[in-house]
């Protein structure tokens, strides 16, 4: 999903499961209205909401705006071209789980098989 080099200059994600609005802003490096902005942007990015429509990332969230973060200020990508480029990466990732679900059914059926044979 996030390439490891892309998150050197940022603070590592502490170990909780719940992040306010301005705890992402400063982890990502993103001011809290730009977030805000990006969930409306972004449908994969969606933060639980709570009392008073307070937003709270979980760390999938923290995530996936530091992927969008680099997209847009690194990679140079509009915000149309990094939601294709998001939508693009979970196809992938998609077709790579088919694949290897495909890889391990061929290889049972092809033991199964080699033991038909062999009666």
């Amino acid at each position: 999903m996030l390439e490891p080099g892309n998150n050197d200059e940022l603070p590592p994600i502490p170990g909780k499961r719940y992040f306010t609005i301005g705890e992402v802003g400063e982890l990502c490096a993103v001011k809290p209205h730009v977030l805000r902005y990006w969930e409306q942007e972004f449908p994969q990015l969606k933060p639980v909401k709570r009392r008073g429509n307070r937003r709270y990332y979980q760390r999938n969230d923290v995530l996936v705006i530091r992927q969008i973060r680099s997209l847009l200020y690194e990679q140079g990508f509009t915000i149309g071209g990094a939601r294709q480029q998001l939508s693009g990466d979970a196809v992938r990732e998609d077709v790579q789980h088919s694949q290897q679900v495909i890889r391990q059914i061929r290889g049972e059926l092809e033991e199964l098989l080699h033991l038909l044979n062999q009666r």
